[in-house]
C-alpha cells in the first residue's frame, strides 16, 4: 500500500444562511460559497438578501473539467 503524499486541510463554515466561508490550502484569503440564479431561486433566497458568489457546486465542477 502506497503512502499518503498530500492531504487536503480544508476548513468551512457557515457565516448565515446560504453564505460559507472556507479556508484552502493555496488561496491566501478565505473563499466564500452561496447561491446565485436559478439556485437562489430554487432555495427562495432574494436576490438581495446576501453576496451573490458561486456555489459549491460551480467549483466541483470547475474542478472536474480543470
Amino acid at each position: 500500500m502506497s503512502e499518503v503524499v498530500y492531504r487536503s486541510e480544508v476548513r468551512v463554515e457557515r457565516v448565515r444562511g446560504p453564505l460559507r466561508k472556507a479556508t484552502i490550502p493555496g488561496e491566501a484569503e478565505p473563499v466564500h460559497f452561496c447561491v446565485h440564479g436559478a439556485i437562489a431561486e430554487h432555495y427562495k433566497v432574494p436576490p438581495d438578501a446576501f453576496p451573490r458568489h458561486a456555489t459549491t457546486i460551480d467549483y466541483l465542477v470547475s474542478s472536474a473539467v480543470g
